[in-house]
């Protein structure tokens, strides 16, 4: 029992027993699912073997003809192929998550017999899933054979007392002394209770044995099947395009939105006024004058809101004071006591400058709209090449960055400059999130 800070006392959750802990290391899920893996790769790594190393052959046979080129391709994209088989294994199995390769044409890349050639044997994907098929045998021997001994040694020890007994005497297991059955025979209660702990023992140690070799499993699969360093950068930044591009038509949406309903609004709301005025103005002229007084305090709310909308495009005072000031304005807006310590020797490039100054903006506004804390400490610093940025409330917590909230927008914002956000908020609080982001350097001009 744990007592907590309002004398409530709470239940701490006990460890696992120990016998438990030996029992899933034995047979538990994990085991018997990796162990069915390492089963299968001998059939599976066999017949792609055979399969693999006889159309390499057949294709170095005949390159010197026109067929062996295209033999040797499709030969490439059948290794290929057989790649996508062995993820969803190594999935369903190993609980892996390798990501697919990259499709071989790309949108507007030529169609044709040569360009398709071309790409398959440039493609970096091909050439190591076939070096998996060749390789991928000898570690499937290997696995399958301590499988094999391990487990049918071990159950068949473990379930003893449920079958030596079926056995005539002189044929039960036991210990051949002389040569010629003499010797101890394991059926007395303490010699059968004996073999059934070396059965249990037996499987604990082919359990931590598979899923050592469980881990050799993955290492192949996600280094030889899975994509590259170059091909997951690439995603990366196609990813982080596409979440820019996205976020840049979000803000331009918004401009438009509070452009069309606020400002324009309001100045075709004042031409009309004035135009009524104009005509009253012979008329009535005081009538006139009152309108026109109506009219001046609305060009005066125009005015702020255009310039309330120029500043949440891009703040004057992050251009002319830098990170520091404008940060420190954002705070004060804050409906929560936000203490702000920025320690930067430098400015970093406007265009960190920038997201580091619209994600503090958001994470201060989710302190007013959501934490219910009493005060706040913002912090940003700089460590190597990385600007640190970190928000901190006292507020209720719960916040994360589930699909469909503001931190997981704003973490994917982030990741589209290689940049990182982390969230720590337990129930109850406090809340902590953390953002770095890379720094760079502004330029002299």
């Amino acid at each position: 029992m744990n007592t907590l800070a309002d004398g409530s006392r709470q239940e701490v959750p006990q460890g696992r027993p120990l016998w438990r802990s030996a029992a899933l290391v034995a047979v538990g899920p994990r085991t018997l699912r990796e162990g069915a893996h390492l089963l299968l790769n001998f059939p599976v790594a066999l017949a792609t073997f055979v399969a693999a190393v006889t159309m390499l052959s057949l294709s170095a046979g005949l390159l010197v003809t026109f067929v062996g080129l295209p033999l040797l391709c499709l030969t490439l994209v059948a290794a290929r192929g057989f790649g996508f088989l062995e993820r969803a294994r190594a999935r369903g199995l190993l609980g892996s998550a390798v990501a697919d390769p990259a499709p071989l044409l790309r949108r507007g890349d030529r169609r044709g017999l040569f360009p398709w050639m071309g790409s398959v044997l440039r493609s970096g994907q091909c050439w190591r899933s076939t070096v998996y098929t060749v390789v991928h045998l000898p570690w499937a021997v290997v696995t399958f054979s301590a499988v094999v001994v391990l487990w049918s040694a071990g159950f068949s020890a473990a379930a003893y007392p449920l079958w030596f007994w079926t056995l005539p005497e002189n044929h039960r297991p036991g210990i051949n002394v002389d040569g010629e059955g003499g010797g101890w025979v394991w059926d007395s209660p303490g010699e059968v209770l004996l073999v059934m702990v070396a059965g249990a023992v037996t499987l604990w140690l082919a359990g931590w044995l598979i899923r050592g070799m469980a881990v050799v499993d993955r290492l192949l699969v996600s280094g030889l099947l899975g994509p590259s360093s170059d091909e997951q950068r690439v995603r990366q930044l196609e990813t982080g395009r596409s979440t820019v591009a996205d976020s840049s038509a979000a803000d331009l949406r918004r401009i438009e939105r509070d452009l069309h309903d606020g400002a324009q609004a309001r100045l075709v709301a004042l031409a009309m006024d004035l135009g009524l005025a104009k005509e009253k103005l012979t008329e009535d002229p005081e009538e006139a004058a009152r309108m026109v007084d109506a009219a001046h305090g609305e060009v005066k709310l125009a005015l702020r809101e255009l310039r309330d909308l120029a500043r949440g495009i891009h703040p004057a005072i992050l251009t002319d004071r830098g990170l520091g000031p404008a940060l420190s304005a954002v705070a004060s807006r804050c409906t929560v006591p936000v203490r702000v310590e920025v320690d930067l020797g430098e400015r970093p490039a406007p265009a960190i400058e920038g997201i580091a100054y619209y994600t503090v903006s958001e994470l201060l506004q989710n302190v007013s709209k959501h934490s219910r804390a009493s005060g706040a400490v913002l912090d940003v610093w700089r460590s190597d090449d990385r600007l640190l940025l970190r928000v901190e409330d006292d507020g209720v917590g719960g916040a994360g960055t589930d699909r469909g909230s503001g931190l997981a927008g704003l973490s994917e914002r982030l990741s589209a400059v290689d940049g990182l956000l982390t969230v720590s908020s337990p129930a109850g609080g406090p809340t902590t999130v953390s953002a770095v982001l890379p720094w760079r350097e502004r330029n002299a001009g």
